[in-house]
C-alpha cells in the first residue's frame, strides 16, 4: 500500500497551477475529463511517481465547492492511496462499516472513494493498477511530463483533526496498518511514505492540512516560494491552502 496521490481543492485552476509549477519545478500536466461529472476541472503532475491534482468547481453545488466554503478556502482534498489487492481493502472497508461514496471497476482501473463522515479528513480512496506502474488519472502519456531536478516524489501526508487519537484509530482499522505515537501526532507508515494525523491549530477544522515532498534542495525550493510570497508566517511553504513540508531527497 502506497500514497500514490494527493488532490487539492481550490477556486482558481490557474493561479494555483502558477504556483506549484513555479515552486516545486513539475512539468507538464494531465486535464482528466472524468472529473467533469463531478462538476469539476484539474490538473494532474507527475511527482517522480507519485502526483498531485488540484481541482476547481466549474458549477455550484459540488461537494469540493462545499468544502472550500466549509474550510474558509483553498486546501486539501483527497488522499489516495494504490494496493495490489483490491479485494481485501474493500473486505476491510465493509467490515468497519464504512459506506462508499464511489466506485468503479474498468479495464486495468479501480478505485473505491470512502465516504468522509465515516473515516474523518478527506476523501479517502483506495485505488487498484493494472500494471501496477500505472497511473490511469495522470493521463496515458505521464512519464512524457516528469520533471525530478526539483522534485522527487510525494512522501507524506498530514491530516488534522480535533481528535487525532480516534481519526487515526479509524484510519488505522481502515487500511489494516498499524499506527504509532510520535510525540503529539499519530502516524501510519505506508511503503515509502507516512500519513500523520495533527491536532486542528489553524481554525479551519479537520482535513487534508498539508503533504511531503521530498526535494533536491529545500532552501532553492523555499527561495521560490518566497518570492511568490507564499510562505507563512513560521516560513513553511503554502501552496492551494496546504502546508508543503519539505524533505530532503
Amino acid at each position: 500500500m502506497r500514497l500514490r496521490q494527493i488532490a487539492l481543492v481550490g477556486r482558481d485552476l490557474e493561479a494555483a497551477r502558477a504556483d506549484i509549477v513555479a515552486v516545486l519545478g513539475l512539468g507538464g500536466d494531465y486535464a482528466d475529463p472524468g472529473v467533469g461529472k463531478y462538476g469539476l476541472h484539474n490538473a494532474v503532475w507527475p511527482v517522480g511517481d507519485t502526483f498531485l491534482e488540484v481541482v476547481a468547481p466549474t458549477q455550484a453545488g459540488t461537494t469540493a465547492g462545499r468544502l472550500l466554503d466549509k474550510r474558509g478556502g483553498d486546501g486539501g482534498y483527497m488522499v489516495i492511496l494504490q494496493v495490489r489487492d483490491l479485494a481485501a481493502a474493500r473486505a476491510r472497508v465493509a467490515a468497519a462499516g464504512v459506506r462508499v461514496a464511489d466506485q468503479f471497476d474498468g479495464d486495468g482501473v479501480a478505485f473505491t472513494h470512502l465516504h468522509p463522515k465515516d473515516v474523518g479528513g478527506a476523501i479517502l480512496s483506495i485505488d487498484a493498477m493494472e500494471p501496477w506502474e500505472r497511473w490511469h488519472w495522470g493521463g496515458p502519456h505521464w512519464r512524457e511530463n516528469v520533471r525530478t531536478d526539483v522534485s522527487a516524489g510525494i512522501v507524506g501526508a498530514e491530516l488534522q483533526a480535533s481528535d487525532p487519537d480516534a481519526m487515526s484509530a479509524r484510519w488505522s482499522e481502515v487500511l489494516g496498518r498499524e499506527r504509532r505515537r510520535d510525540g503529539g501526532r499519530w502516524t501510519i507508515g505506508l511503503d515509502g511514505s507516512e500519513l500523520r494525523f495533527v491536532a486542528v491549530t489553524d481554525g479551519r477544522g479537520e482535513g487534508v492540512a498539508g503533504f511531503d515532498v521530498a526535494v533536491r534542495d529545500p532552501a532553492a525550493v523555499r527561495a521560490k516560494a518566497r518570492a511568490r510570497g507564499l510562505l507563512n508566517p513560521e516560513g513553511g511553504v503554502v501552496l492551494c491552502g496546504a502546508r508543503v513540508n519539505l524533505v530532503q531527497a
